[in-house]
């Protein structure tokens, strides 16, 4: 796919996260805390369908065989980070203050310098 191609995506990661969220909420029926932890818990589904991508991909279900290709696993790895962005800003309105933070401490304890 050209870059002329593929869909516009949103000028900033964060804008992006912050018009899912919006979008989410507007629609989100059980609200307050019964509402994030199913946020929450939606990114444990996002990783199985991770999981079901692999094992499709490398055709380890012997009655089915390769089922998925290593494209959908990358789109399911992306449904993940998207998944668990949105559930940080379902919890804090800092989410890009506290992500940042928190890659700048893993950044610092694991790279070396």
């Amino acid at each position: 796919m050209s870059d002329q191609d593929s869909p516009a995506a949103p000028a900033d990661l964060w804008t992006a996260v912050d018009g899912l969220w919006a979008w989410l909420e507007a629609g989100r029926p059980p609200g307050g805390r019964e509402g994030l932890l199913l946020r929450i818990l939606k990114l444990s589904e996002e990783v199985g369908e991770v999981a079901q991508a692999v094992i499709g991909a490398t055709g380890q279900n012997p009655r089915k065989g390769v089922t998925h290709t290593w494209a959908d696993v990358e789109a399911e790895l992306c449904d993940v980070v998207i998944t668990a962005l949105v559930a940080l800003r379902t919890l804090t309105p800092e989410a890009r203050e506290v992500f940042a933070g928190h890659l700048a401490r893993v950044v610092d304890r694991s790279l070396p310098r």
